[in-house]
């Protein structure tokens, strides 16, 4: 296993603080759950969040096929322009979701896009930096992690096979 319950619990805490004090300064925060599993972790960071960001917390859903992205959805479509938005996944395994899950955001102009994940591989096929991660695995190109979720928890992470 990767990460325990109470690890990832610890670690999703530890990086809404990262973000409410890089952003301290700012009057709100658009963060954008991927679905399913990263819009578990975006609402856990957004409750987090609320014990020390002051600023306004707006919560969306994106919605795409990972394997196949094509059409993007996202759950409504404020305007971004000079928005500071948090980008969040499970895992961040080759860059790609987070890669095609940009494309909607930038046909606006936010002030800034910064990214989240709980589980970051430390290779990736796409140049995807992420600004907050929980936990960075190095991995052989053919594993992949899994982040498992229920009923809206997370339950812990572990290597495709493993558990």
């Amino acid at each position: 296993m990767i990460l325990s319950k109470e690890i990832a619990l610890k670690k999703l805490r530890r990086m809404a603080m990262e973000v409410a004090e890089r952003n301290h300064s700012i009057d709100g925060l658009i963060l954008i759950g991927i679905k399913e599993n990263g819009m578990v972790i975006a609402e856990k960071i957004a409750g987090f969040l609320g014990e020390a960001f002051k600023g306004k917390i707006q919560l969306l859903s994106l919605l795409m096929d990972k394997k196949n992205p094509g059409e993007i959805v996202l759950s409504s479509s404020p305007n971004f322009n000079g928005s500071t938005i948090l980008l969040i996944d499970d895992v961040a395994n080759s860059g790609r979701t987070m890669l095609y899950a940009l494309k909607p955001l930038l046909d606006q102009h936010p002030a800034s896009i910064q990214t989240l994940a709980l589980v970051e591989r430390t290779h990736k096929l796409f140049p995807v930096s992420v600004d907050y991660v929980g936990h960075s695995v190095s991995t052989a190109k053919d594993e992949m992690i899994v982040v498992e979720v229920k009923d809206g928890e997370v339950e812990g992470a572990y290597l495709k096979g493993e558990k």
